[in-house]
């Protein structure tokens, strides 16, 4: 079983909301093949998942929830999990111990938290409470974090009391992710407080590490926010797109690719 905050979902219910998020839609016999089980169990499975909000039945089968607001943070924390850690892999390659950062909002950002565990004397601002709770098992990792009104299912802190919290602090490094990228290297949100408190850590910033995977590039939400160019350092799992590319041009922005294991 996979636990997520309250939830708890089986190794196959996790793979069958990745593909369905991934491909629009399955049908219940499509997938009973796929995972070589009964249409009943496929049922039970997907009825669970539709009960959380992960999935949204349909004539036949499932298909991914209404995307009037961003997914729920548990499903945003399967989709795409093994591409995130590499990504993480590689943020963490690049922090030395002793350093400060500021983590925002977001699965990517708390994948990378996960994946410094291993180091020592880190300073950790955020407002991000699944990056703290992370951090906080680490004895050695100094943890702040914002106060204000908790947002429920992404534990988390926006409005202004977290811009202010970032701007007290001056870092070494900001993590932070986005819901989506435009071709023309818009950095895109679905709520203006995500964007404010992500514009906060990067003027508050030494360096700036935009960390996304592949799924985000094309991706639309409606709140804008910052360009590509404006980071120091885009992380991703696989080369982005050219398109995306073109946007960087004459920046000096550094883009590193985890599956390269290096910088294009």
């Amino acid at each position: 079983m996979r636990t997520l905050g309250q939830i708890e979902i089986s190794k196959r219910q996790a793979e069958i909301t990745d593909l369905v998020q991934k491909t629009g839609f399955a049908s219940v016999e499509d997938l009973a093949e796929r995972f070589d089980v009964t249409t009943q169990t496929i049922r039970r499975d997907v009825n669970g998942l539709c009960e959380l909000g992960m999935l949204r039945r349909t004539h036949g089968g499932v298909e991914p929830p209404a995307p009037a607001s961003n997914i729920h943070y548990s499903t945003r924390q399967i989709l795409n999990l093994r591409e995130k850690q590499q990504i993480a892999r590689l943020v963490a390659g690049q922090i030395k111990n002793h350093q400060s950062l500021a983590f925002s909002i977001g699965t990517t950002p708390e994948i990378v938290m996960q994946a410094l565990a291993g180091h020592e004397k880190l300073a950790i601002f955020t407002n991000n409470l699944n990056v703290a709770f992370t951090a906080s098992s680490n004895p050695s990792f100094q943890v702040t974090i914002a106060g204000g009104r908790l947002r429920h299912g992404d534990r988390d802190i926006l409005g202004s009391a977290a811009q202010d919290f970032f701007s007290n602090y001056k870092v070494d490094i900001g993590v932070f992710g986005v819901a989506g990228v435009d071709e023309d290297g818009t950095l895109l949100d679905f709520h203006e407080d995500e964007v404010a408190a992500r514009q906060s850590i990067l003027k508050n910033c030494r360096q700036s590490y935009l960390v996304l995977d592949h799924s985000k590039f094309g991706r639309t939400a409606h709140v804008r926010g910052g360009h590509l160019k404006d980071v120091d350092a885009v992380f991703c799992d696989r080369p982005v797109p050219a398109v995306f590319l073109e946007s960087l041009k004459g920046s000096k922005t550094g883009v590193f690719i985890a599956d390269q294991e290096g910088a294009a």
